[in-house]
């Protein structure tokens, strides 16, 4: 399954990705708004992208990890957890690659591709510091929804805010 926009192409994350996606899942900066990252090792980017694998051949999986290439070179991934007609959205790209529109290209993409399957609800996480993906939340046409207290980053000590942003489309 491959999905294309203007620049991106996405296809199903897995194995072939291992070096790219350890490079940016690891980065405690590149991670530092993330709530199940940096990975701490190699083995547990391994067991991740095993796992999307996995539900990759699933009839109908309960969610999709699309790697994000630019011109064959991966950059990052976006994902969507399903539960009924619901889907959480999220995002990641390699630090170089920040600031150019490519993670709002992506998302839009996702989010389309969700909408087709009878998805009409979305939601999205982020910490109120990450500032970039508030404004792709905003971009999609989603709206804060809720901000509380209490968001543990794994990359940091600190205690956050957690904002969460819905769309719901017909």
């Amino acid at each position: 399954m491959r999905l294309s926009t203007s620049r991106l192409t996405l296809e199903p994350l897995g194995m072939d990705y291992f070096e790219s996606t350890h490079h940016y899942s690891s980065d405690a900066e590149n991670c530092r708004y993330m709530f199940r990252l940096p990975h701490d090792d190699e083995e547990e980017t391994r067991l991740f992208l095993q796992q999307c694998e996995e539900e990759w051949k699933k009839p109908q999986p309960s969610f999709y990890e699309f790697a994000v290439l630019l011109d064959g070179i991966h950059i990052g991934a976006v994902s969507a957890y399903i539960e009924d007609e619901s889907a959480e959205l999220g995002w990641i790209l390699d630090k170089r690659y920040w600031g150019q529109g490519y993670a709002f290209e992506a998302a839009s993409a996702l989010l389309q591709f969700c909408h087709d399957l009878g998805v009409c609800h979305f939601i999205a996480h982020c910490d109120d510091r990450n500032s970039a993906s508030k404004r792709i939340m905003e971009k999609l046409g989603m709206t804060l929804t809720l901000c509380c207290g209490g968001r543990k980053n794994r990359a940091s000590e600190e205690l956050g805010t957690e904002c969460i942003y819905e769309l719901t489309l017909a």
